[in-house]
């Protein structure tokens, strides 16, 4: 994503003098550098496009506006046929602080995703942290569900309404977008009435969790050069993600934690949690399920082989291909039961 307020051309004009006067706090190389007077600079490491896709793929793809005022939006993608399919609410990933839906990883993931799952999937574009931290992209996706909602009961998008399933909804998400569709799920919680919206699973890709206390996968889980996730990369994002001196035993970040939200309030929905082996959040994520379970909650877990984080968008190998061919097969069984 460009810089939220700075011309990256600019950068390159800067005198030594400005350059010295201009101090990094916070920085994850490659991806985003914030300065101490307040500014963001995030790098286009990933191209950002359109909502157009090949025919051949026979999906249908556009873009919806949630809140013009908070700039949320939305890209639908919906498989050709004549049915009402199940509707998936996708958050991407990013520690709350890069990535867009408009990325091009995301947009091809989920097209293929779309295509071979036979449902309709919404793609949040909400806001990011640290100009906007927790909780304000669990509040968008709050607010996409709401708007979802009424859209359902004014019919004011006739190709929205006509093609998804309302009783047939799926939150879901990779690593910090899996933490928010959990978020999510839980301020479900709060919330009256949703009708004629009916909530019918999680599902968790790799879930950005945390806590104080490094778990066995953190830190001995060996990462490659340019791993997608990174522990020194993990503290940069919860420090520019939580409120102000907050830990990482915070609810947001450690959901098992003492004073966290009691995992009984979560829906009582089936989960299904994708885990990668080489992911330094293997341990965060199989402790995540055994609390779920704990809590009396119908969980299940797929452990993909020889994959580390972010595989499924990141990755062109051809194992990871071949994970990405399972993890959608998982999917399609899992919202199809």
């Amino acid at each position: 994503m460009a810089a939220m307020t700075l011309d990256p051309s600019l950068s390159l004009q800067m005198t030594a003098k400005e350059s010295q006067q201009r101090v990094v706090i916070e920085e994850i190389d490659g991806l985003i550098r914030v300065y101490k007077d307040g500014q963001v600079e995030r790098f286009d490491i990933v191209p950002h496009v359109t909502c157009s896709l090949a025919p051949e793929l026979r999906v249908t793809s556009r873009d919806l506006v949630i809140d013009k005022y908070t700039n949320i939006w939305a890209r639908l993608y919906v498989p050709n046929c004549h049915e009402k399919l199940p509707l998936m609410i996708y958050f991407h990933g990013g520690g709350f602080c890069v990535g867009s839906a408009s990325w091009s990883c995301y947009h091809e993931f989920l097209a293929k995703l779309s295509a071979k799952a036979n449902c309709a999937i919404l793609s949040v574009n909400y806001r990011l942290a640290p100009e906007n931290p927790l909780p304000a992209a669990y509040e968008d996706g709050v607010k996409t569900l709401v708007w979802l909602r009424q859209q359902f009961l004014t019919r004011d998008n006739e190709f929205l309404t006509s093609k998804c399933n309302s009783s047939s909804i799926f939150l879901a998400g990779d690593s910090a977008g899996a933490n928010i569709a959990y978020n999510v799920a839980m301020r479900l919680f709060g919330l009256t009435n949703l009708r004629p919206l009916d909530l019918k699973g999680l599902i968790l890709v790799q879930p950005f969790f945390g806590g104080e206390s490094r778990t066995q996968s953190e830190k001995h889980m060996v990462q490659p050069p340019r791993s997608a996730l990174t522990l020194a990369a993990s503290d940069t994002y919860w420090r520019l993600s939580l409120p102000d001196r907050a830990n990482r035993d915070h609810p947001w970040c450690n959901p098992v934690a003492k004073g966290a939200a009691k995992l009984e309030d979560l829906p009582h929905v089936p989960i299904m949690v994708s885990i990668s082996e080489m992911d330094i959040l293997k341990d965060r994520n199989l402790e995540f399920c055994a609390a779920m379970a704990g809590a009396g909650k119908k969980v299940e877990h797929v452990m993909y082989k020889d994959v580390g984080h972010a595989f499924q968008i990141l990755n062109k190998s051809s194992i990871s291909q071949t994970r990405l061919n399972e993890l959608i097969c998982h999917i399609k069984s899992f919202i199809s039961r």
